[in-house]
Protein backbone atom coordinates (compact mmCIF):
# COMPACT_ATOMS: atom_id res chain seq x y z
CA UNK A 1 0.00 0.00 0.00
CA UNK A 2 1.29 3.40 -0.78
CA UNK A 3 2.25 6.27 1.96
CA UNK A 4 -0.63 8.42 0.08
CA UNK A 5 -3.59 5.81 0.31
CA UNK A 6 -2.42 5.41 4.14
CA UNK A 7 -3.07 9.33 4.92
CA UNK A 8 -6.14 9.40 2.35
CA UNK A 9 -7.27 6.46 5.00
CA UNK A 10 -6.25 8.49 8.12
CA UNK A 11 -8.25 11.31 6.86
CA UNK A 12 -12.00 11.12 6.42
CA UNK A 13 -14.28 13.01 3.46
CA UNK A 14 -15.40 15.16 6.59
CA UNK A 15 -12.40 16.16 7.35
CA UNK A 16 -11.22 16.68 4.14
CA UNK A 17 -14.09 19.05 3.05
CA UNK A 18 -13.73 21.03 6.45
CA UNK A 19 -10.29 21.52 5.46
CA UNK A 20 -10.60 22.62 2.11
CA UNK A 21 -13.84 24.81 3.21
CA UNK A 22 -12.13 26.45 5.32
CA UNK A 23 -9.31 27.20 3.12
CA UNK A 24 -12.01 28.45 0.50
CA UNK A 25 -13.41 30.71 3.19
CA UNK A 26 -9.56 31.91 4.61
CA UNK A 27 -7.57 32.43 1.75
CA UNK A 28 -10.78 33.49 -0.91
CA UNK A 29 -9.98 30.54 -3.06
CA UNK A 30 -12.40 28.46 -5.49
CA UNK A 31 -13.38 24.83 -4.36
CA UNK A 32 -11.35 23.18 -7.22
CA UNK A 33 -8.19 25.62 -6.29
CA UNK A 34 -8.47 25.01 -2.64
CA UNK A 35 -8.34 21.07 -3.31
CA UNK A 36 -5.21 21.60 -5.63
CA UNK A 37 -3.45 23.57 -2.85
CA UNK A 38 -4.52 21.26 -0.10
CA UNK A 39 -3.51 18.25 -2.01
CA UNK A 40 0.09 19.79 -2.97
CA UNK A 41 0.81 20.84 1.11
CA UNK A 42 -0.19 17.61 2.83
CA UNK A 43 1.21 15.56 -0.19
CA UNK A 44 -1.59 13.74 -1.27
CA UNK A 45 -2.67 12.46 -5.12
CA UNK A 46 -5.42 14.09 -6.65
CA UNK A 47 -6.92 10.77 -7.60
CA UNK A 48 -6.72 10.30 -3.99
CA UNK A 49 -8.41 13.75 -3.15
CA UNK A 50 -11.32 12.70 -5.96
CA UNK A 51 -12.34 9.43 -4.00
CA UNK A 52 -12.65 11.57 -0.90
CA UNK A 53 -14.54 14.54 -3.23
CA UNK A 54 -17.35 11.70 -4.58
CA UNK A 55 -17.78 10.00 -1.12
CA UNK A 56 -18.94 14.26 0.23
CA UNK A 57 -22.01 15.47 -1.57
CA UNK A 58 -21.57 18.78 -0.36
CA UNK A 59 -17.87 19.13 -1.44
CA UNK A 60 -18.50 17.28 -4.73
CA UNK A 61 -21.76 19.42 -5.35
CA UNK A 62 -19.70 22.78 -4.60
CA UNK A 63 -16.87 21.42 -7.20
CA UNK A 64 -19.34 20.23 -9.56
CA UNK A 65 -20.97 23.37 -9.83
CA UNK A 66 -17.89 25.47 -10.32
CA UNK A 67 -16.63 23.27 -12.98
CA UNK A 68 -19.73 23.77 -14.78
CA UNK A 69 -19.50 27.49 -14.68
CA UNK A 70 -16.16 26.91 -15.70
CA UNK A 71 -17.55 24.98 -18.24
CA UNK A 72 -14.81 21.69 -17.76
CA UNK A 73 -18.55 19.98 -17.14
CA UNK A 74 -21.44 19.90 -19.20
CA UNK A 75 -24.04 22.33 -17.19
CA UNK A 76 -27.07 20.21 -15.70
CA UNK A 77 -30.23 21.44 -14.98
CA UNK A 78 -31.08 23.95 -12.32
CA UNK A 79 -34.11 24.92 -10.58
CA UNK A 80 -34.14 29.07 -10.83
CA UNK A 81 -34.02 30.40 -7.21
Amino acid sequence: MSENLKIAKMISSEKFYKDVDNLVKTHNLSYIDAVVHYCTKNEIELEVAASMIKSNYRIKSQVQYEGEELNFLPKSARLPI
